[in-house]
């Protein structure tokens, strides 16, 4: 019976959806800039408590940093590129990675990026 019930948990513990995932760590980034063009690189989310972080973008030859915040599958960040402020927002997929549209403030269009954990 008890095999069964550790079982029946690992199951369970298996099947979590990407919210009940962690979320820190390092990612390998993939998007788009408003004009279509990509760019890649790295991002590090360092937890600060169960749904809030930080986060840093090495892409492009620039870096920027921001904060975030989750709430079950959805993933946002405000961030400082230079002078410029922007705002990403995510959707958690149920294999760990990110996939979001970005914008920066004043300006029209959207960019995406998707962020892929690093194993």
């Amino acid at each position: 019976m008890r095999k069964l019930i550790l079982s029946l948990a690992l199951l369970g513990l298996a099947a979590l959806p990407a919210a009940a995932q962690s979320i820190g760590g390092t990612y390998t980034v993939a998007g788009t800039n408003f004009d279509g063009s990509p760019y890649g690189g790295e991002a590090t989310i360092t937890l600060t408590s169960g749904t809030t972080c930080t986060i840093h973008w090495e892409t492009g030859g620039s870096s920027s940093d921001g904060i975030c915040m989750r709430n079950d599958d959805a993933f946002s960040a405000g961030y400082v590129m230079g002078k410029d402020i922007g705002l990403v927002v995510y959707k958690m997929m149920d294999d760990g990675s990110l996939h979001g549209l970005w914008t920066i403030a004043g300006k029209e269009g959207n960019g995406t990026e998707v962020l892929t954990p690093k194993k």
